[in-house]
This record gives C-alpha cells, sequence and structure tokens, in this order.
C-alpha cells in the first residue's frame, strides 16, 4: 500500500495506473474510519483493479471551528485498517497542500439548484460548497471510474451527484447502504465523541426512524414527520435539529407516499450531531 502526501507524487501515480490500463475506484474520507468506511472499500475492490483512498479533514465543509477541533484524528489507526482492507493507495494531504491561503479564506460557491437550501444546507450554511471545492479538487486529481459514498450521507450523495453532471467529470458515483452497529445505531466517526451514557441514547434516533416505517400505512408523511420529532425531543438527552420525509432525488417535502420518500434527520445527543435516514418506499 503506497501513502502519498503530496498531488505531485499522486498525479504521478496516477497517470502509471491509468497508462497500465487498470480502473480506478477512489472512496474519498476525513479519517476516523469505521465499517462503513470499510464497506465503501471492499465494493471498490470488488469492482476496480486498484483502490484509492483519501483521508482529509477539510476546513472550508466544517461551519463551526469547534467541530473542526474536535474532529476525531488517528491516522495510524486508519492506514493500519487500510492495509488490512487490501487499500492499494492513501493520499493523506495537509491542508496547504489542497488549498492556497485565499482559498480557505473565499466562499467557493456553486450552483446545486436547491438542492442546498434544505436540512444540511438549511443549518450548516456553505457546508457543501466546502464539500463540491475539496470533492472536485480530489476528482481532478485521482480522476477514478468510480467513486464511493455512503447513503447515509445521503444529501452529499445527491449534491455530488449533481456536481458530476455540471462539471462533466467522467465517474461512476456509487452510493452504498447504511452500516450500523448491532444495536441499530448508524456507523459514524462521531459517534467515537459519545460518552457510554450518550451512546446507549443515540440507539433511539435508529429505533424512533424504523418505528416511523410502521406508521406509514395509517398516518400522513407529515403526521409521520411530526411524530418522530416529537417523539425524539420527549427523550433526554435528545433534541432534533431537522426530520424532514423529503423526495429521494430532489430533496423537496413530499406530500403523499405515492412519492419516492426518505426521512433525514439531525439530533444532536449531549454536544454531539448526528445523522441518520430511512427510506420508507423505493426511487422508481
Amino acid at each position: 500500500m503506497k501513502v502519498i502526501s503530496t498531488k505531485k507524487e499522486l498525479q504521478s501515480e496516477m497517470e502509471q495506473i491509468t497508462k497500465a490500463g487498470k480502473t480506478v475506484g477512489f472512496v474519498p474520507t476525513m479519517g476516523a474510519l469505521h465499517d462503513g468506511h470499510l464497506s465503501l472499500i471492499h465494493r471498490s475492490t470488488a469492482e476496480n483493479d486498484v483502490t484509492a483512498v483519501s483521508i482529509f479533514v477539510n476546513p472550508t465543509q466544517f461551519n463551526n471551528p469547534s467541530d473542526l477541533e474536535k474532529y476525531p484524528r488517528d491516522l495510524q489507526h486508519d492506514l493500519s485498517l487500510l492495509e488490512k482492507n487490501h487499500c492499494d493507495l492513501v493520499f493523506t494531504p495537509a491542508v496547504d497542500e489542497m488549498y492556497d491561503k485565499n482559498e480557505t479564506e473565499s466562499v467557493f460557491e456553486f450552483d446545486f439548484g436547491g438542492l442546498d437550501k434544505v436540512m444540511e444546507g438549511k443549518f450548516r450554511p456553505g457546508h457543501f460548497n466546502g464539500v463540491v471545492q475539496v470533492v472536485s479538487k480530489l476528482f481532478n486529481l485521482v480522476q477514478p471510474d468510480r467513486a464511493y459514498f455512503g447513503e447515509k450521507d445521503f444529501q452529499q450523495l445527491a449534491i455530488i451527484r449533481r456536481m458530476v453532471e455540471l462539471m462533466n467529470f467522467n465517474i461512476e458515483i456509487v452510493g452504498c447502504p447504511i452500516v450500523r452497529e448491532k444495536d441499530g445505531l448508524a456507523m459514524s466517526s462521531r459517534n467515537l465523541r459519545l460518552d457510554k451514557e450518550e451512546r446507549q441514547k443515540a440507539v433511539e434516533i435508529s429505533k424512533t426512524l424504523f418505528e416511523s416505517k410502521k406508521l406509514v400505512s395509517n398516518f400522513s408523511p407529515e403526521q409521520v414527520q411530526n411524530w418522530v420529532i416529537a417523539r425524539l425531543n420527549s427523550l433526554p438527552g435528545l433534541k432534533v435539529e431537522y426530520f424532514e420525509i423529503v423526495h429521494q432525488k430532489t430533496l423537496q417535502p413530499i406530500h403523499s407516499w405515492s412519492e419516492p420518500a426518505i426521512g433525514c434527520v439531525a439530533v444532536f445527543c449531549g454536544d454531539v450531531r448526528l445523522i441518520d435516514n430511512i427510506k420508507y418506499n423505493d426511487a422508481q
């Protein structure tokens, strides 16, 4: 497994791989790797000749400096996991390798066609501009055939698909199912920040989402939405930032279960912000 930290070395390596006619799968991450990330890597190694992973905590997608500061980092542990899971190449750049000073200070703006005005975009202004800024840079450097993203960040996945379309990247975007702990909690690097008591409370998020699926036959999307918010807010230590039932493609609110529906939630468990989602039916 090669570990590379400069753009120049990465481009040179990717050139050789392309010349050899090998297909490349790419998994962009911010490190603090868990089984959710590893499921993306396994999918990539099954579908491509070469699997590349980036580990970069991207400052431009954090709208809260404290969140950036507290984000878990353990590079040696991550590299050890990647080696065991047959990753071929890891890109671990420093911030000044990825960005000029003025890029981190100015606002990168992108037209998301309204996808960024709801849910995460509404509560984390500028977040998706930062995501697109870094992912577009990584795509240009790696030039993969396929890139793998988890469906836990469902809105991010929709936005990456739009970016690829608008920027004419010849890359297949592969969405992979949420990986959960045995008790149902969606795997997340942020789970590392939960203390024992918070960890027990956090599982109520997924429990509530699964429970809400049983209400679909008797209640409207709006009623189910209100029930989920009320139930989670009634539990000590949990505070809902948003829960919205939206169309799986447009991310706009739905008013009938005949549309492909997904419920997306952000909840504070103590001061740790967790997201999750549940599909109520399949996209057509």
